[in-house]
């Protein structure tokens, strides 16, 4: 539903400085007429061979762990070939905003994902391209497209949650929008990433169907739909074979079978053996070149166990990317803060804190507020900016604190006390005075750790026990709201004693202003769960046992098979306190005229309140299972939609099949197939919230 702010231009810088190629004349490589693969075969033809080895590997001496915590200085940066016009190519972090300085901080990736909402992930990847082509970067890391194997990942809050499909879509709008701004985006982390824990050592086994089903679909769909100019290898292991030296995924899965023409940059320090990394497909080791260096490559040549003609395929794929992205062709992007248009990313920040903001309990319409003539705001996070940590922290130009925007909001004829929540007695008594009390609550996510429990105390113990400080304001004030900014699920022990509970998630820099905007009821609450919050700790996906996760002697099993996420608690017949896909609005819909065929399931929705407001429909489908020993999820989402809708207004969706969504991963026959049998067809506004139901297929009479 968010289209592409106006302010932030695509127009490419304009071309009447001269390119960094040269003349056509005496480079025959520079001439933009011919194509990437020619220009590519002209330039290598002139390259020496350390020329080459030069191109496989940043040589950045302020990147790596120093990029973006230097003011001027880059993620990475490779310097390029001066001598044959070959110009350096600069790269920044960038999953949640431009890690360079200071940037813009957008919401958390989980709060875009929590939008249902591929055109908010097209301006949300064009924001940060366009802020990260300003910073003078030729390449961004992102989007971060790993499925949520694992809820207490240090690193939730910086993916698209725990569904294959949902991940998949929203991915590649976001590198659409980013790569419209002519920057290049590098989706990450092929092919297997679940955890923090042991990260840089851990065997991940993983069944081939789970494979191709849940953890590979968002970076196909990254490379088919999306473009992506560069996939990221990660770190670990996946079946035994480091991720940045597996010919698997990376030469057979990538290249050969998806068609990928880009280039593989590795992630920091993944790279372990010069032989296995080249021969394994990666084309680029970051940060240096600690394996891809003259030295060491000339070195394999000679002994036999690296073929120059691999040294010169990654070469190649690297160079075909610049010339096919345009990077030979135009004017260096100059780094200069000060032409980035503050006002258009702020604004693109703050739509889409508002798509994501989640509506998750609404006991006695206690929201929209109605104008309350006193609120206590209670907890540090209502003053304090939320984000993670690691290489998706953004410092922001200017954050707007949730106090902040409240009472600018509010007006002056409301009277708003705050206090920080570590007296919870304090806590009450302020709470007690006042119309409202609204308790912020936070955990505390981040790159290099994985939270030792689900409840908030865990997430953030130098906050203390906020569960205990909810159910004493709680008690003190029966009008209490909990606004949660959360990287991910969490624990809601209290949330039967409260009437309002918000997941705000990392709200990003203009979180207070759209924050208030939904509490007020100037737009309806948009988001959606894109993960399952659990009733109990034990409930939740690998919380139970050790070897699915943290693993067992630095081994993890993925023996849940495609039972990941809100499959694993319809599998186990396991309530959740909040399902996937919940989200409330101010309003009310109706679902209803369903129609299901393979090629597509029709419905309407219908606005049956008083107010406007944002509907999204959701599809799954039950697959039949054509034997025991292939299990299907009781539902999996298939399509979805964002609707807003004024009071009485009815619109009839589509939602789109192909064969692809029909199908599984055959593991005899190494390909996708569709079962014969009877095909579920259920619509509804979660996964638990199913109003509408059919068939197609071949079905047993009622």
């Amino acid at each position: 539903m968010l289209a592409l702010a106006a302010p932030v231009s695509t127009a490419l810088p304009a071309q009447a400085a001269p390119t960094r190629c040269g003349d056509p004349a005496q480079r025959p490589w520079c001439d933009a007429s011919l194509t990437a693969d020619r220009r590519t075969a002209l330039l290598m033809a002139k390259m020496t061979d350390d020329e080459k080895i030069a191109m496989l590997a940043s040589d950045d001496p302020l990147g790596g762990p120093l990029g973006g915590f230097i003011d001027t200085a880059h993620a990475d940066t490779n310097s390029g070939i001066p001598r044959l016009g070959i110009p350096p190519v600069y790269m920044a972090d960038g999953p949640a905003g431009v890690r360079q300085g200071k940037a813009t901080r957008l919401p958390a990736p989980i709060s875009l994902a929590a939008g249902f909402d591929p055109e908010a992930a097209r301006l949300y990847g064009g924001t940060v391209a366009w802020e990260a082509r300003h910073r003078g970067n030729d390449l961004i890391f992102g989007p971060t497209v790993d499925v949520l194997r694992v809820p207490r990942n240090g690193r939730s809050f910086e993916g698209f949650g725990e569904d294959p499909y949902l991940s998949s879509g929203l991915g590649a709008a976001w590198i659409r929008g980013a790569q419209a701004q002519g920057v290049m985006a590098s989706v990450k982390h092929m092919a297997v990433y679940s955890q923090e824990t042991d990260r840089l050592s851990l065997d991940m086994k993983v069944d081939p169907r789970t494979l191709r089903e849940v953890y590979l679909p968002p970076f196909e769909a990254a490379v088919k739909q999306g473009g992506a100019a560069t996939v990221m290898c990660g770190f670990g292991k996946l079946n035994g074979r480091w991720a940045c030296q597996d010919d698997g995924a990376l030469n057979k899965v990538l290249r050969s079978e998806w068609g990928f023409k880009g280039f593989v940059p590795s992630d920091h320090t993944a790279v372990q053996d010069t032989a296995a990394g080249a021969n394994g497909g990666v084309d680029m080791e970051l940060p240096i070149g600690m394996h891809y260096n003259a030295f060491m490559l000339k070195q394999a040549v000679a002994q036999k166990t690296v073929t120059q003609a691999t040294i010169d395929g990654h070469v190649r794929n690297v160079l075909r990317t610049m010339f096919a992205f345009g990077v030979f062709d135009r004017p260096a992007y100059p780094n200069d803060l000060g032409t980035i248009d503050r006002t258009a990313s702020e604004t693109a920040a703050r739509k889409i804190a508002e798509s994501g903001i989640t509506l998750l309990r609404n006991a006695g319409g206690i929201l929209p507020l109605k104008s309350p003539s006193s609120i206590a705001l209670v907890g540090r996070a209502a003053r304090e900016s939320q984000s993670g940590s690691g290489s998706a922290n953004v410092v922001p130009f200017s954050a707007v604190s949730a106090q902040d925007g409240i009472a600018r909001r509010a007006g002056s004829g409301t009277k708003i006390t705050y206090t920080d929540g570590g007296n919870a007695g304090a806590a009450a008594d302020a709470a007690r005075k006042a119309d409202v009390a609204i308790v912020f609550a936070t955990d505390s996510e981040g790159e290099f750790f994985d939270r030792s429990c689900l409840t908030l105390q865990c997430g953030d113990p130098l906050r203390g026990d906020q569960d205990a400080l909810i159910s004493t304001v709680a008690k003190a004030n029966p009008n209490t709201i909990v606004v949660l900014e959360t990287g991910g699920p969490v624990l809601t022990p209290w949330r039967n004693q409260v009437k309002g509970i918000v997941e705000a998630w990392y709200p990003g820099q203009e979180g207070g202003n759209a924050l208030a905007r939904v509490l007020y009821g100037d737009v309806d609450p948009g988001g959606r769960l894109p993960v399952t919050f659990p009733a109990a700790e034990n409930d939740a996906p690998t919380a139970a046992n050790p070897s699915q996760f943290p693993g067992v002697n630095k081994t993890v099993t993925f023996s849940e098979g495609v039972m990941v996420g809100y499959r694993h608690y319809d599998a186990k017949g396991t309530t959740p306190a909040f399902p996937f896909g919940h989200g409330l609005s101010y309003t009310a819909f109706r679902y209803g005229g369903l129609t299901a065929s393979s090629t597509s399931v029709q419905v309407t929705v219908t606005n049956t309140g008083q107010r406007a407001g944002t509907a999204v429909p959701q599809l799954y489908l039950g697959l039949p299972s054509p034997g025991v020993d292939v299990p299907q999820p009781a539902r999996q989402l298939k399509g979805y939609a964002k609707v807003a809708l004024a009071p009485g207004q009815s619109k009839r969706v589509t939602f789109p099949l192909t064969s692809r969504s029909l199908a599984y991963w055959n593991e005899g026959a190494k390909a996708w197939k569709v079962a014969a049998g009877c095909y579920r067809v259920m619509v509804g506004g979660s996964e638990r919230d199913i109003t509408q139901t059919g068939t197609f297929g071949t079905c047993p009479a009622k």
